[in-house]
């Protein structure tokens, strides 16, 4: 019986790694597209973005992308307030990243290398999240305490 119990045990954690496995990959392994896009503002600077408001579109965000728009970026709506974080795994670009609250105030901002699992949380409850090329932000002086405006046309996530 313990034998039975093993091998079963064994075959399940052998069927859960491979498993985990594949899901690491994205089919696909290529840029997401035709995601709804918002138009944004900071600043002076106009910010066209894909939405990313799904668990699936969340979690594949930028990876595979091989280049941006000099105003374009991604923006991350979360259908909770809290200390998110991303990483770049599979994300060929570096990126900035600013975690916003509810009111599209920025709590903060933090630079990204690509292709790293590197953790970077937000400073505060967040409900958005705006990555965007490199150094973008501090390139045109949008600090934390700034506000993003037009996030109220952004989509309910789901």
């Amino acid at each position: 019986m313990i034998t039975i119990l093993f091998r079963g045990t064994f075959v399940t954690l052998l069927f859960g790694i491979f498993s985990h496995a594949h899901a690491q990959k994205t089919p696909e392994e290529k840029p997401q597209t035709g995601l709804p896009k918002i138009t944004l503002n900071a600043g002076t600077q106009t910010i066209h973005a894909d939405i990313a408001a799904t668990e699936i579109t969340r979690q594949t965000g930028l990876m595979f992308r091989k280049q941006m728009g000099k105003n374009d970026g991604m923006l991350f709506v979360f259908p909770q307030l809290g200390y998110h974080a991303m990483w770049m795994r599979n994300t060929l670009i570096p990126l900035s990243v600013a975690y916003m609250d509810d009111t599209g105030k920025i709590l903060s901002i933090h630079e990204m290398e690509p292709q790293t699992e590197t953790s970077h949380q937000a400073a505060g409850p967040a409900r958005f999240a705006l990555e965007m090329n490199a150094a973008w932000f501090s390139t045109h002086k949008i600090n934390v305490g700034d506000r993003i405006s037009g996030l109220a046309k952004a989509p309910k996530p789901n």
